[in-house]
């Protein structure tokens, strides 16, 4: 019992708070490195985790950039090969927009007559996407390679300039369509007025700078009353914000033209039509519609005029733009900067034989062999414009532009083509 009193009570006076402040100390140091062993715990496992997480941006990074439907070795050596010439005197053209309708068309005459061709194209869903993978699909079986991308990324356009020293450029990319304008807005000045912009960058910069050939339109005639209409007629006076686009698109390829010494012809488009359209143009929604039995909406203007336009046949589209692109003078600059005046021109590109509405139905009727449920209503204010009617001297002097398909012979070619395309049977009852 003693010696556990003395165990528990030392005799020595002051002993017991010594050893309680050793122990005090042995658990403060203890502590002190079991923490700076937690701290060094927490401070690598933050490491690893930051280690981690930037392994995995690498991993993700990496994985877009092999995965990307732009870039690499493999990617360069398809575009070189999609913008070999293969005749004397060709031309190497960037085709923007190219699994669009008229794109889709003019880059295979490029590529039959022997020259270098390039697509770049969106594939946005405006309307039915498929339809422009199979415009795509046809221009892969002819050896052209289309480009999936936007005009608005300047690295992709900077790529392809690098990769490929392009003669011309033939920029038909473009939000397209006159009501739409009112539901989207932002899109058209995304893709008209900015890609544009983006698109002129690029050539600007390029060494050798491209000949530019874009797609105006017969909308920035607007409220123009006066016909035939006229590369000198006024065209301040925009009926839709589409028209304004391109409207601004002129103004703006001048501005380049001028500064830059860019070679620049703008093309007028009246009203195109054919095989391989668009789903939102009248004559494709008026077939397919009469086909189904559905009835079709017909405008009238002002005191019930029946509207009227200047359809113009896709092949005779085709025969201005590869003509135009012939007699485009080359740029006059070099990295931007500026050596002499360019070559700048606009020009209409029309049929110079307008139609109505209501004869454009009759003729499909005819050719459908089916009659049309109409619904004749009065022209809403969409930007819509009663008429359109081209003048075309200018361009038949200048390029040798010479319409040749009238609407009856170019209606009967696109229904023949919407019903193989759709899978209609003769009789016009679709096989599903």
């Amino acid at each position: 019992m003693r010696i556990l009193e003395d165990e528990l009570f030392p005799s020595t006076p002051g002993k017991v708070k010594i050893e309680r402040a050793h122990a005090i100390n042995r658990q403060f140091h203890r502590c002190f490195a079991s923490t700076s062993t937690m701290f060094l715990w927490a401070l690598f496992l933050i490491a690893l985790t930051a280690s981690y997480l930037s392994f995995q941006s690498f991993v993700d990074t990496s994985s877009k950039y092999f995965s990307a439907s732009w870039g690499g070795l493999h990617w360069e050596k398809q575009i070189r090969a999609s913008a070999e010439v293969r005749r004397p005197q060709g031309i190497s053209v960037l085709v923007t927009g190219a699994a669009g309708f008229v794109g889709s068309h003019v880059s295979l005459a490029l590529r039959k007559r022997g020259d270098g061709v390039v697509g770049l194209d969106n594939f946005n869903t405006y309307y039915d996407p498929s339809l422009k993978k199979a415009r795509k699909s046809l221009l892969v079986s002819h050896g052209i390679v289309v480009v999936e991308g936007d005009i608005n990324d300047g690295r992709l356009l900077a790529k392809l300039f690098d990769v490929v020293p392009f003669t011309h450029v033939m920029h038909l990319a473009a939000q397209a369509g006159v009501r739409y304008a009112i539901e989207n807005p932002a899109s058209y000045v995304h893709s008209n007025i900015a890609g544009l912009v983006t698109l002129l960058e690029a050539c600007k910069a390029a060494d050798p700078q491209p000949a530019i050939v874009w797609a105006s339109s017969s909308s920035v005639y607007g409220l123009n009353e006066k016909a035939p209409f006229s590369e000198s007629d006024r065209t301040d006076r925009p009926a839709s914000l589409y028209a304004a686009t391109k409207k601004a698109g002129e103004e703006i390829t001048h501005t380049y033209n001028h500064i830059y010494g860019l070679s620049i012809t703008g093309l007028r488009f009246f009203t195109v039509y054919g095989p391989w359209g668009r789903p939102d143009m009248a004559y494709f929604s008026f077939t397919r519609n009469i086909l189904q039995g559905k009835p079709i909406t017909v405008y009238s203007g002002k005191d019930r005029v029946d509207l009227a336009r200047d359809f113009t046949y896709i092949d005779d589209i085709v025969k201005g733009c590869l003509g135009s692109l012939d007699t485009a003078e080359k740029s006059t600059g070099s990295g931007g900067k500026k050596r002499g005046p360019a070559q700048y021109r606009i020009y209409n590109l029309g049929n110079t034989s307008p139609v109505t509405v209501p004869m454009l139905v009759s003729i499909l009727e005819r050719h459908l062999k089916a009659k049309a449920k109409r619904n004749v209503v009065a022209m809403p204010g969409n930007g819509d414009v009663p008429f359109t009617h081209a003048n075309i001297s200018l361009a038949r002097a200048e390029l040798g532009y010479k319409p040749t398909t009238n609407l009856e012979t170019g209606l009967k070619k696109f229904v023949k083509w919407y019903l193989h395309y759709y899978g209609y049977s003769p009789r016009g009852t679709k096989n599903l």
